[in-house]
Formats: C-alpha cells, structure tokens, sequence
C-alpha cells in the first residue's frame, strides 16, 4: 500500500481531572493529542504507511509529541524542529465522556508554515493527502497547505476534516474557506457539530449535493451514538454506531477518520478522484471506521487501537476487499 500523508498540528493535550480546592491549584494529565496527529497515529497502527507533516516544538511537549507519533510507526521526517512554542489544550471530560477545550494557541508552533518549508516537503508518491483542524483554518499556514493540496490533488486523493473549533477561530472563518476546500477535496468528513456550524440549519442532503457539485466524491457524516450516513455522488450509504462504554470521546473522530482512509486504501482505492469507488466499498469502510472509533473511545484520550488486537471479525470484512496482490497485512508487516 502507498502511504498517506497526514498534514497539521500536534498538540499536547492537557485533561484537567477537576478544580482543586482553595490554594489547592491543578493538576494536569498531560497526553499527545491534535486532529490531525490523531489520525497519523491511527492509520500507522492499523497498518498504512504514515508519514506526518507537522511543526514540532523541540521542548518537552514537542518530544513527547515526537515520541508518540514515532513510537506508533509514523514517518516524522517531514516534521520540522520548530523554535516557537508547542500548542496546548486543556480538556474537561465530562460525565457524558464528551470532551470540552480550551486552547492555548497564539502564535505557536503548528501555525507558522512558511513556503519553502513546506516545498521542501511536498509528500511525492503519496496515494493520499489529508489535512484538516485548526492548521488549516489558521493563517499563516493554512493558505499554504490549501496550495499544497492544489498541487498534490493530480496524484493524489485529497481528505479533509474540518474538526470546527469555534472557540478559538470564528465559524465564519471556516465558512468563507469551506468552498475552497470543497473544490480540493475528494473525500470530506465532518461530526453533526461541524454541519451546524458549517451550514447553520443545512440538512446533510442538501450540503452534500453542493459539495458534490464542488468536486467532493464522499461526504461522511458521524453521529456519535448515532453511527454515520455517507452520500457517494447522490447515493446514500449509512452505519450503525458499535455500542461501547465510553470513557471518553477524545480522539474518536479521528479515529474513524484513519479507519475509513485505511479500509479504502486497502480496497485499492486511493490515488486518484475515487471514480471505482462504489457504495459496498463505503459500507465497509464506514463499518470498519466505526469499529475503530469504539476502540478508542473505550480508553481515556486519543489512544486508537493497533491492527493486531482488533477482532478478527473486524478485520476480515476490510481485508477481503482488498484487490489481489495487495498487501494484505493489516500490521504493516
């Protein structure tokens, strides 16, 4: 399988237990976490070749961000050594298992692109690019990564999560750059949360058929409990959720993001604008994504499950679509 490129931030995820007492202070559990880093990790431990793009500081949380992306089989060459300071999340937990967070992100590391790093990483031979979050809504990065995907979108399958973030960047933000990637991306996912920020009172039918017009192939949407519907070119496909116990939802999304690109890439599907992809394929893949999101939300934080400890009943449906003489290793080995 050729591998995935994954570009954006990598940010340290501070989870904040509960207030202490007066005079008490906090005490944090400190985690790797980021979308997009997120997602890297979950397609190289389910087995894709995985390259990150990213800017990582060279303090403590930078290292530990580095450590964990390369300790899960991530390819951190592209990664620059960044002097400016790692992003940090603070994440509240609530008794739901729903995650709330409070960035600290002015001026850090994972936003300052600049040209000529990111020429000098232009991710060749990828069969896919994805990207999405905070790094491609931020300026001065963002931009750049939009002209990275333009010209990789020839060789490649674009991805994009936008993963809203309101707190910190204006939704009309997101929605004035939206068309811009809609005419990049051949596949897009987004949470129920996204669409209403995205598109306030938009149904999933109506958005997917302008996005569809736009150039998106695949427009996935996830319901949490709820499962996921999809709509490939007008035809709709839909998912139950796996019933779990959840600990919490960090990561989930991105999890179900990786899941889904691992089981398309398997089934021989990437590279290109999606033209052989049909609507068995996105019932698998969505499957497959859903099986690996429930794996994570069963642990605390983004901590996605590696290939090798999935039930065999979760890997076979994904593995027998892969093409003959594809690698059908699902470690990667």
């Amino acid at each position: 399988m050729n591998h995935i490129a994954v570009i954006g931030e990598a940010v340290a995820d501070a989870f904040l237990p509960g207030a202490g007492g007066a005079g008490e202070g906090l005490r944090l559990d400190v985690r790797p976490g980021g979308g997009p880093a997120n997602t890297a990790v979950a397609l190289a431990r389910l087995g894709t070749p995985t390259r990150f793009l990213g800017r990582l500081n060279g303090g403590p949380f930078g290292r530990m961000l580095r450590r964990h992306l390369v300790a899960s089989g991530v390819d951190v060459s592209g990664a620059v050594e960044a002097p400016e300071n790692a992003t940090l999340a603070v994440t509240a937990v609530g008794p739901d298992g729903q995650a709330a967070y409070d960035f600290y992100a002015e001026g850090t590391a994972d936003w300052q692109w600049t040209g000529d790093e990111l020429e000098a990483r232009i991710p060749h031979g990828a069969c896919a690019v994805h990207t999405g979050s905070l790094a491609l809504v931020t300026d001065p990065g963002g931009p750049l990564i939009e002209d990275l995907l333009e010209r990789m979108r020839p060789h490649a399958t674009i991805s994009v999560d936008p993963n809203v973030r309101p707190g910190i960047v204006p939704s009309a933000t997101y929605r004035e750059r939206l068309a811009r990637w809609t005419r990049q991306a051949d596949v897009l996912r987004l949470s129920d949360d996204d669409l209403r920020e995205l598109v306030p009172g938009g149904s999933f039918e109506e958005v997917a058929k302008a996005w569809h017009a736009d150039g998106v192939a695949l427009v996935v949407l996830t319901l949490g409990a709820g499962g996921a519907v999809a709509s490939l070119r007008g035809r709709p496909v839909e998912v139950p959720a796996v019933a779990v116990r959840a600990v919490d939802t960090v990561g989930a999304g991105d999890a179900f993001m990786a899941g889904m690109l691992h089981a398309l890439g398997l089934a021989g599907r990437l590279g290109g604008r999606l033209d052989d992809l049909d609507a068995e394929d996105v019932r698998a893949a969505l499957g497959f994504a859903a099986r690996v999101a429930a794996e994570t939300v069963r642990v605390p934080g983004a901590d996605p499950p590696w290939a090798h400890r999935l039930p065999a009943d979760v890997l076979d449906p994904v593995l027998g679509r892969a093409p003959a003489g594809a690698d059908r290793d699902p470690a990667g080995a």
